[in-house]
């Protein structure tokens, strides 16, 4: 990773600071995107040089759609995108609020395709370049409890394995992580007994084996795509 210039959406907290901290550790630069200006701009005083804030709001069409125009402007290029930002919504879909499904399915599906179609001319143009995208076991198999949330996991599942195909020839590897219950932000939204139970069984994991795994991917000889990557608790039962 010495060299190597990586920009991680939703880097302010969670799988995203994880593995923005990972970056940093083996020697990259990281351009850690995340809405929330105060939180990014603590940690980059933390974190150190390495570390570039960039303020993007994903749901906001102007902002995001700068997002890689003014990471380019700031470093350069681009070596490595994780598209890693996204929220959660469970429950039944007859208790759902439309404008949350609104919410979760621009920054689940469509801020990751518009990242994505934004940096893939740039990577194109150099020949290389790493994608990983955070997506689910959700992706992988009907949670009933999941209805919207698995939906937009499984439509990313189709699209980074289209977007392997089609860019794989460019010399450029795209791939996801699926994980499953991640101690993080995101779980505050589930229902509080099923909290506890996942608790109480020791079904959840914690943010760093996920960005380990994407460490994994992405230290692989370049001849090696990792085209996904499942990561359970083992007392995870699904």
């Amino acid at each position: 990773m010495e060299g190597k210039i990586a920009a991680v959406t939703g880097a302010a907290s969670g799988i995203g600071l994880s593995v923005a901290k990972a970056l940093l550790a083996e020697g990259a630069t990281v351009v850690m995107v995340d809405r929330n200006e105060a939180v990014l701009l603590e940690l980059v005083a933390e974190l150190g040089d390495g570390a570039i804030p960039q303020v993007t709001d994903l749901l906001h069409n102007e902002s995001c759609d700068s997002m890689v125009p003014e990471i380019l402007e700031k470093v350069g290029r681009i070596d490595i995108l994780i598209c890693n930002a996204g929220s959660y919504i469970g429950g039944d879909l007859v208790d759902t609020d439309p404008a949350a499904i609104d919410r979760m399915v621009n920054l689940n599906v469509n801020a990751v395709i518009k990242n994505v179609a934004a940096v893939a001319p740039h990577m194109i143009d150099r020949g290389v370049g790493d994608i990983i995208v955070t997506c689910s076991i959700a992706g992988h198999t009907a949670i009933h409890v999941e209805p919207v949330y698995s939906a937009s996991k499984w439509a990313i599942t189709s699209f980074v394995q289209t977007m392997r195909r089609q860019l794989m020839g460019h010399g450029i590897r795209v791939g996801q992580v699926s994980p499953g219950p991640v101690i993080s932000a995101l779980l505050s939204d589930w229902e509080p007994e099923r909290l506890q139970k996942m608790k109480d069984m020791g079904a959840l994991m914690e943010t760093r084996e996920v960005s380990d795994a994407m460490m994994f991917m992405l230290t692989r000889p370049r001849n090696v795509t990792i085209r996904d990557m499942i990561v359970l608790p083992s007392n995870f039962d699904i």
